[in-house]
C-alpha cells in the first residue's frame, strides 16, 4: 500500500536508504534532518514523502517542487529495500508520484542520479519509466562522478 509518510516512518526509512547501500553516512543523517522538517511544516504544498508499506516500510519516494518553476518537481529519493526489489514496487511508487504530482497541476519530474557504474540500475530504471536523459554535469558529485538529469513530462 503507498501512502503519505508518517514521523512513526522515519527509523525505518533511514535504515532503508541504508540497506541500499548507496547512501553515504552524511546523506542518511540528511535524510533524518529532511523528514523532521517536512514533519514539522505546516505546509507542504510544494514536497511529497510517500511510503511503500507491506506491514512495515519497504520503499520510499520523496520529490520537491524546483522553487522559481512552473511545476517542475525533482524527484530527490526513491528506495526499494533490497529484499523487495525486482518486483516492480518502485515502478508503482514512481508511477503514484507521476499521479499525485500531475493532480497538482505538476507539468515535469527531474530526476539525478550519478554516472557511476554502481548506479547502472538505477539509470536504466529511469529509461525503462520512460525518463529519457537530458543533462550530464561531469565531476558534479566529486571527481569522476557525473549528475546525469533524466526527465518526463507529466500529462493529465
Amino acid at each position: 500500500m503507498i501512502r503519505p509518510t508518517t514521523p512513526d516512518d522515519t527509523t525505518a526509512l533511514i535504515a532503508l536508504a541504508q540497506a541500499t547501500g548507496l547512501f553515504q553516512p552524511s546523506q542518511l543523517e540528511e535524510l533524518g534532518v529532511m523528514l523532521t522538517d517536512y514533519f514539522g511544516d505546516n505546509n507542504n504544498r510544494d514536497r511529497v514523502w510517500v511510503t511503500d508499506n507491506d506491514n512495515a516500510p519497504v520503499g520510499v519516494a520523496y520529490c520537491e517542487m524546483e522553487q522559481m518553476t512552473d511545476q517542475t518537481w525533482n524527484l530527490q529519493l526513491i528506495a526499494i529495500r533490497p529484499d523487495r526489489q525486482r518486483q516492480g514496487r518502485g515502478t508503482r511508487l514512481l508511477h503514484y508520484i507521476e499521479q499525485l504530482l500531475t493532480a497538482r497541476g505538476g507539468r515535469l519530474l527531474l530526476v539525478e542520479t550519478s554516472g557511476l557504474s554502481d548506479f547502472d540500475r538505477v539509470r536504466a530504471f529511469y529509461r525503462k519509466c520512460g525518463y529519457d536523459e537530458e543533462a550530464r554535469i561531469r565531476d558534479f558529485y566529486e571527481t569522476g562522478d557525473d549528475k546525469i538529469v533524466y526527465r518526463k513530462v507529466l500529462t493529465p
